[in-house]
C-alpha cells in the first residue's frame, strides 16, 4: 500500500502493511513488504515484519536439550507437579483421618488409611481396631491390586517424611528435568518410584511400604550418569549415594529394599538417557525405558500369578 503522490511528481511514500496510513521508509528484510516501527523486529540480518517471524517459528525446529528433551523442562514444570501431586495426597489423607496424621507415630511409623489404600503390600490383610476384630479387608498385589505399584510412591507417613522427600525432589528434579527434559525426566521418575515399590513386593511382601525415596533414589543415581556425561564432577554424587544407603540399612522401619530397587532402575534407565547415541537417541532411548518397564511387569505379575 502507497500513500498519494506528493506534489512535484516524487514517488509515492509506502504505509505500513499492517497499518495502512503510516508512511515509512522501513521494509522488511525477508519479504520487502513496508513496515513501520511498531512492527519491526530485530533479525540478524535487518529487520523482519511479524509475518515472517511467525513463518519462521513454524518452520525451525525447537532446540533440544544435550539429551534430546524439549527446553521446557527448564521451567520445571513437571517438579512442580509431582511435589503438588505428593503434597495433594498427603492433605487427603489428613482429610481421612485428622490432623493428627501429620504427625502419628513419628517419620517411619503408624499408618493411616491412606497407608493401607495405597501402600506396597503383597498379601491382603485387615485393619483391626486393637481388640483383634476386623474392621476393614485392603485387598494386597497378590489378589491383584497392582495400582499399588503407582500410588505407593505418593504416599508418605508423616509431614516429616513428606518433608525432606519433597526437598530432595525439587534440588533434584529441576537439575534432570531442565537436562533431559520433561517428557524424559516423568518416564525416569515414575520408572524409578515403580522398581522400587516392585523390590518392596518381592523382598519384604508383607510390610507395608509407602513414600517418594524410592523414584528419589533412582533420580540420585541418573543424576551420577547425567553429569559425567556432560564432563561435570559426577564424583561428588557418590558420597551422597553412599550415605544414604547406609543410612536406609542402619535406621529400621526404613525400607532398605525400596530405596535399593529405586537406585538400581536409575542406574539402568540413567545410563540409557545418557549414553544413547545421537544417531538414534530417541528410539535407544525408549528402548530401555521400555525394556526396564516390561522387566518390572513381567516380574510383578510373575511373583503373584505364582503365588
Amino acid at each position: 500500500m502507497t500513500s498519494p503522490a506528493p506534489q512535484g511528481g516524487l514517488p509515492p511514500i509506502p504505509s505500513c502493511y499492517r497499518h495502512p496510513g503510516r508512511e515509512t521508509h522501513l521494509k522488511c528484510s525477508r519479504c520487502e513488504k513496508p513496515i513501520c516501527p511498531d512492527c519491526m523486529i530485530p533479525a540478524s540480518v535487518g529487520h523482519h515484519c511479524p509475518g515472517c517471524v511467525a513463518e519462521g517459528r513454524r518452520t525451525q525446529r525447537p532446540a533440544l536439550t544435550h539429551f534430546g528433551g524439549s527446553q521446557a523442562g527448564m521451567h520445571g514444570y513437571v517438579t512442580k507437579a509431582l511435589i503438588g501431586v505428593n503434597v495433594a495426597v498427603f492433605l487427603f489423607g489428613l482429610v481421612l483421618v485428622g490432623a493428627r496424621a501429620a504427625f502419628d507415630g513419628g517419620l517411619f511409623t503408624g499408618a493411616t488409611d491412606i497407608q493401607f489404600l495405597g501402600g506396597v503390600t503383597g498379601p491382603s490383610f485387615c485393619s483391626d481396631d486393637g481388640t483383634g476384630h476386623c474392621l476393614q479387608v485392603y485387598t494386597g498385589i497378590d489378589d491383584g491390586a497392582y495400582y499399588r505399584m503407582f500410588t505407593a510412591m505418593f504416599i508418605h507417613y508423616g509431614i516429616l517424611h513428606l518433608a525432606l522427600n519433597m526437598w530432595a525432589l525439587w534440588v533434584l528434579g529441576r537439575s534432570l528435568e531442565a537436562a533431559l527434559g520433561p517428557i524424559r525426566f516423568l518416564a525416569l521418575y515414575l520408572l524409578c518410584g515403580f522398581g522400587g515399590n516392585v523390590a518392596c513386593y518381592v523382598l519384604s511382601p508383607d510390610a507395608l511400604s509407602a513414600g517418594a525415596s524410592t523414584a528419589i533414589y533412582g533420580l540420585f543415581a541418573a543424576y551420577f550418569f547425567v553429569l559425567k556425561k556432560l564432563g561435570r564432577d559426577a564424583m561428588s554424587v557418590i558420597p551422597i549415594i553412599v550415605i544414604n544407603v547406609v543410612l536406609s540399612f542402619s535406621i529400621p522401619g526404613i525400607s532398605w529394599q525400596g530405596h535399593l530397587g529405586g537406585l538400581v532402575t536409575g542406574a539402568v534407565c540413567g545410563l540409557g538417557l545418557a549414553y544413547a547415541p545421537r544417531q538414534n537417541r530417541t528410539l535407544v532411548q525408549g528402548g530401555v525405558l521400555g525394556a526396564v518397564f516390561l522387566a518390572l511387569v513381567a516380574v510383578t505379575l510373575g511373583i503373584s500369578l505364582a503365588g
